[in-house]
């Protein structure tokens, strides 16, 4: 499709037909809506170089809005990601105007940003099309009005286009960039090169439905959640501890909710009609949010929502929501609609899965993307959850019917990682006789696979747990490393002696140790953090295995002990030595003389283990405990390791020396800049393990 260049000369354009435009085509972009969204996109595109018309109705609107920028700009030089000069640069490229007329005249592209409503929104653009150039695109920045409504408000539907930034723009990664069935495809590409230009993350929603991708994954999963607390089947607090501490998100469905205002939630709900003719699949909404809107629960702006809040001088406190408190809740019950949505994105076109997963990771801040924990629970799983409810409530027997890609999926096997394929392909373990060696980004597992003789150490297991450890030491995929024992019967019961030896020359007896010894001091001087699963017995070389990792999170059915004196032998993995270091001597000894087996609970009294979890949910919690490791930065908790094991062992003084010259290397890492970038940001921090 054939577009114009246009030439500015003393304030008027003259245009020519020729090349289709391109990102270098836009030098002037106009905002319209100087409010929340507006001055922060206005910014962005100043920093970026772009000549900006910054427009709104009142001057105390734009005045305010420029001290906004102002503050904002003052805040990038002192985190020093701008200059001064910089700064001032991009400052001087806004111009503010009350005119649309003035704003739109030479601008090659123009953002809408007014409040949401549609009519006012139609007006603008029909507005804008009388009054821009030929050649200029115009985009909304609407979280979720139709924007095929707003293209046939003009003459050129295919230069409209919907781009949603994500509040607040300055500081928030993504930009979903909405086509319709009129747009253009050049139109699409000049949109996504300059989210891009702007610093962004663009993800394309290929056909307009309402929510676009991210909106309409938090809007599935939050209806959920509502339904399941007005029906008294869950509380707002027990919902968000499951999906923060099962699921991983940095916040719940009720505590978001109070954050954006309860009653822009209502707001929203009543779009509903508006929306209706463009939504596949129609909720009914729930009452939950305008019954406490009625009563004045607002959210964290007023002090009360869900939630209680206090208020400091750093602002309002996040609520507490203890871990606890969402043991019984089953997050896939929550979170399979959600799943649902993404599917139907997929099959219908509308996004890619690589689309969806970046706009729930950068969107929402999920730890990992909705395809991906969905392999993880099971697709089947997923499936079985949606008929569970379509028969609990038939009512919304059509809400909760698995998309059909789903029933694809399971039909032909692609299950997710149980079965090798889902929405990923999955590798398969890597070869080896006595342990399985897989991994799961940021997690590497090493399981010890002799369940017929309760995963027993023999002389080939040392030896490929250590080119395992190889393995994933350059995998740098991999942050964590987690042992288990294979079935559920035993982490492992120790050595396998039915393969010693024990006998002349006792020197051999000494060698063989000696090649665990090695496996274990391995273990220790490893650089990533390894963690011992323990669900069943952990005794005697179990258990000394068990020792030399860094943390031990053990079921409730878990015995641990180091039972060799009733052989006629001792310990010899390192039982008398990590033994007294963990639970002291006077313990140790008790414990390797009478060669008894101790339940999980003392163990953890003894400090034997960090964590006793209910066994029926021991793989879940074992994988949470791995992911918040993993989210650590990597440099700095190698330097906690090496301090802890060689610190305490030695004088205080060579200790504090140890932790000193670890802080100092740690300190001058990238991981450092972006932790304290990131508290100052107040944003949870991203580390690379640079």
């Amino acid at each position: 499709m054939a577009v114009v260049n246009y030439i500015h000369t003393r304030g008027h354009i003259s245009t020519k037909v020729g090349e289709e435009m391109k990102l270098e085509d836009i030098k002037t972009i106009a905002v319209l809506g100087a409010g929340t969204m507006g001055h922060g996109i206005a910014q962005i595109c100043a920093m970026a170089g772009f000549n900006v018309n910054l427009m709104d109705i009142k001057e105390e609107i734009l005045k305010g809005a420029m001290e906004k920028i102002k503050w904002s700009l003052s805040k990038f030089v002192e985190k020093r990601r701008i200059s001064q000069e910089q700064a001032d640069q991009a400052f001087s490229r806004i111009k503010t105007m009350t005119s649309l007329e003035e704003a739109v005249k030479n601008a090659d592209f123009v953002i809408e940003a007014v409040p949401e409503n549609l009519d006012l929104k139609k007006k603008v653009f029909a507005d804008v099309d009388k009054n821009a150039p030929p050649h200029t695109i115009i985009a909304s920045n609407t979280s979720s009005l139709p924007i095929p409504e707003m293209a046939d408000a003009t003459n050129r539907p295919d230069k409209v286009v919907g781009m949603h930034f994500f509040n607040p723009p300055q500081m928030m990664l993504l930009v979903e960039v909405i086509s319709h069935d009129k747009c253009s495809e050049d139109t699409v590409k000049v949109t996504v090169d300059l989210a891009k230009k702007l610093g962004k993350v663009p993800i394309i929603v290929r056909k307009y439905v309402p929510g676009f991708v991210v909106n309409r994954i938090l809007g599935a999963y939050t209806w959920e959640a509502a339904w399941m607390v007005y029906r008294g089947e869950a509380t707002p607090v027990e919902i968000d501890s499951a999906l923060m501490y099962k699921v991983g998100l940095p916040m719940g469905p009720f505590e978001l909710a109070d954050l954006v205002g309860l009653d822009i939630y209502v707001a929203q709900e009543k779009m509903a009609p508006l929306l209706q003719k463009y939504e596949p699949r129609p909720r009914p909404i729930c009452p939950l949010f305008s019954e406490y809107v009625k009563e004045g629960k607002l959210g964290r702006k007023v002090g009360k929502g869900f939630y209680e809040y206090k208020k400091t001088e750093a602002g309002w406190e996040r609520p507490s929501i203890p871990r606890e408190a969402g043991e019984k809740i089953d997050p896939v019950w929550i979170m399979a609609l959600a799943v649902n949505e993404a599917a139907a994105l997929i099959r219908t076109g509308i996004a890619t899965r690589d689309d969806i997963e970046t706009g729930v990771k950068l969107g929402l801040g999920f730890p990992r993307g909705i395809l991906e924990m969905a392999d993880e629970w099971g697709i089947d799983r997923i499936v079985e959850v949606l008929r569970e409810k379509q028969k609990k409530y038939p009512d919304l027997k059509d809400v909760y019917e698995p998309d059909p890609l789903l029933v694809d999926m399971v039909n032909k096997g692609q299950l997710g990682k149980k079965s090798g394929k889902g929405f990923y392909d999955y590798e398969k373990p890597t070869e080896f006789r006595t342990i399985i060696a897989k991994k799961e980004p940021p997690i590497g597992w090493i399981i010890l696979n002799r369940p017929e003789r309760l995963n027993a150490i023999n002389a080939e297991m040392i030896e490929e747990i250590s080119r395992a450890l190889d393995m994933f030491e350059e995998d740098k995929d991999v942050r964590v490393v987690v042992f288990k024992g294979a079935g559920d019967r035993a982490f492992s019961a120790g050595a396998d002696v039915t393969t010693f030896r024990f006998q002349p020359p006792a020197f051999n007896t000494a060698v063989f140790t000696f090649r665990m010894h090695r496996l274990t001091q391995k273990i220790e001087w490893y650089p990533k953090i390894v963690i011992a699963a323990i669900n069943g017995y952990a005794l005697g070389g179990g258990l000394e295995l068990a020792m030399a990792c860094d943390l031990r999170i053990a079921s409730d059915k878990s015995q641990l002990g180091q039972p060799e004196v009733n052989l006629g032998i001792i310990p010899g993995w390192g039982g008398t030595q990590r033994l007294a270091r963990i639970v002291g001597p006077a313990k140790a000894k008790e414990l390797c003389l009478l060669g008894e087996r101790i339940p999980a609970e003392e163990a953890y009294k003894l400090g034997l283990v960090n964590k006793v979890v209910p066994a029926e949910k021991f793989d879940e919690e074992v994988k949470n405990f791995a992911m918040r490791i993993a989210e650590g930065a990597p440099l700095a908790q190698r330097a906690i390791k090496y301090a802890v094991n060689f610190g305490w062992q030695a004088p205080l003084s060579t200790g504090l020396m140890l932790e000193a010259m670890g802080l100092a290397l740690a300190a001058n890492t990238k991981d450092a800049i972006e932790g304290v970038t990131a508290f100052l940001q107040k944003r949870k921090p991203k580390f690379k393990g640079e």
